[in-house]
């Protein structure tokens, strides 16, 4: 039996999607370091710091809490609408 189709792949990935999006920045993503102002220009000469996973994981959230804000809505409310109706 397969209980894992494209359709658990599909809510699963809504969910971490949505897990992204709704991380504060304040409140919980400059406890643990990883603020966008880390990952910002660092100035005159100064290396960048873009090979580090950290650096990249840091891109990463802040890319997809900027372009997925407003797709994410339209998103779950038809995915909300879907389960209501058809369960």
């Amino acid at each position: 039996m397969v209980f894992f189709g494209l359709g658990g792949l599909l809510y699963v990935s809504i969910l971490l999607i949505n897990a992204i999006a709704v991380l504060s920045e304040d409140r919980f993503l400059a406890r643990i370091g990883w603020t966008s102002s880390a990952a910002a220009d660092p100035g005159f000469g100064a290396p960048r710091d873009d090979a580090s996973v950290k650096a990249r994981l840091v891109q990463f959230v802040s890319s997809v809490r900027t372009l997925m804000r407003i797709p994410l809505m339209f998103i779950n409310t038809i995915l909300i609408v879907y389960l209501l109706v058809l369960g």
